[in-house]
């Protein structure tokens, strides 16, 4: 009964319009990334400009949904628990003093031109700091996909860019929570946000310390569990739920799903797991990068003012993040402090949840709301083709990565 009921519900309207849905956002994904591998571009730019065309502003064949957003979320969550399997807890231990540099950097001077640009165009107060406080977001993800693809994640620069990223994570909570508490409450709830700090941090330390000892002493027990493929299962099962608890103390589920990975990274070298949960990431991951795409409100944009304000804010959210993490990177030379700086550059849908909470809040207005879309899918559209040509001089440093350049086409 079961099965003939699902079956129904898949043969109803509402079963058929969501199997259009994820059809149409896989198969454009899919093509689109097939056409810029033939361009010689990064496929990843390709997918989400799929998600553009696709999407309600251009030929509104699907619209983003609580579904689409799922998906998307899982996605992501999986994409950076493989970039943690490829990282192990001492290569960030290795880079922790510099990475804490170029995150404090690339925060504090994207939050002031964010503040500083809206403040001169004649923005509140709360609307500004809510735009310098989209500014200050990173999206890890798009990053970790190109420097994957190549086979470059185990370099110096990618475990700074990974490093400074998590610390970017909880920097960005901490100020989100400050704004948040000023839009809704008209103050500051210290207690409320030294707790969530001191939650996030503390969260962070304690995986990277004791997860991977942890893991690699239970091991032997889950191999000689009777189900099939035990440690895929055990990997999903902890990635899910670090991402699960990260949540609950209002850190990105991303980080969860990073630390789970990093905890595995050491036992799993052993397994072939990665390989496995990579293929579950491969379904996933392009309704990620579709999802970005389908978020642009062209409409918005119509109005000359606001479309020259959207590329203003655009073109200082790229220089920002160069010129703050650059500095914080360059005594490692001017190349490297590039690599680093455009890593940090995608606010992909960090960005647009930042501009969300301040939608649903009344801090920001349509426009400003549609001035942050933009500047969080462009940063991420921007980003890709550059980081190809910074690292293409860059030997690869894994013999056999975690996700192979075919994977995106």
């Amino acid at each position: 009964m079961l099965i003939n009921h699902f079956g129904l519900a898949l043969a109803s309207p509402e079963g058929g319009k969501l199997l259009f849905t994820l059809f149409v956002m896989f198969v454009a994904a899919k093509l689109a990334a097939e056409l810029f591998e033939r361009l010689k571009q990064p496929a990843v730019a390709g997918e989400i400009i799929a998600g553009v065309l696709v999407g309600p502003s251009v030929l509104a064949l699907v619209e983003p949904t609580e579904l689409t957003g799922a998906m998307a979320e899982i996605g992501v969550i999986f994409l950076l628990f493989l970039v943690g399997l490829e990282t192990k807890p001492a290569d960030i231990f290795r880079v922790g003093g510099r990475a804490a540099i170029v995150a404090v950097l690339g925060v504090i001077v994207p939050f002031i031109a964010g503040y500083l640009i809206m403040d001169l165009w004649g923005a509140t107060n709360i609307e500004s700091i809510f735009v310098g406080a989209a500014m200050v977001a990173t999206s890890v993800g798009i990053t970790a996909r190109v420097l994957g693809q190549m086979g470059l994640l185990s370099l110096e620069v990618s475990r700074i860019i990974l490093g400074a990223a998590v610390i970017d994570d909880i920097l960005g909570l901490i100020i989100l929570a400050v704004v948040s508490s000023l839009a809704s409450e008209g103050g500051i709830n210290y207690i409320e946000i030294a707790t969530t700090a001191g939650l996030a941090i503390g969260f962070t330390v304690l995986i990277i310390l004791v997860g991977a000892k942890t893991v690699n002493r239970i091991q032997p027990s889950v191999e000689r569990l009777k189900v099939g493929h035990p440690y895929l299962l055990f990997g999903l099962s902890l990635c899910l739920g670090l991402a699960l608890m990260a949540t609950w103390i209002k850190v990105a589920p991303i980080i969860g799903a990073f630390l789970a990975g990093m905890a595995l990274s050491e036992s799993a070298e052993k397994t072939d797991m990665p390989h496995q949960a990579e293929a579950v990431t491969e379904f996933f991951l392009p309704f990620f990068l579709v999802s970005i795409g389908m978020q642009v409100q062209l409409n918005v944009l119509f109005s000359r003012e606001v479309f020259t304000l959207a590329v203003i804010v655009t073109v200082l959210a790229v220089l920002s993040k160069l010129i703050g993490c650059g500095i914080g990177a360059y005594s490692m030379g001017r190349k490297k402090a590039m690599q680093i700086g455009m890593g940090m550059v995608p606010r992909g849908e960090v960005g647009i949840v930042v501009a969300q909470i301040g939608l649903g809040l009344h801090a920001v207005s349509s426009q400003a709301f549609g001035v942050v879309l933009f500047m969080a899918v462009a940063t991420t559209l921007i980003a890709p083709p550059f980081l190809v040509r910074l690292f293409r001089d860059e030997k690869r440093v894994d013999e056999e990565p975690v996700i192979p350049v075919s994977s995106i086409s």
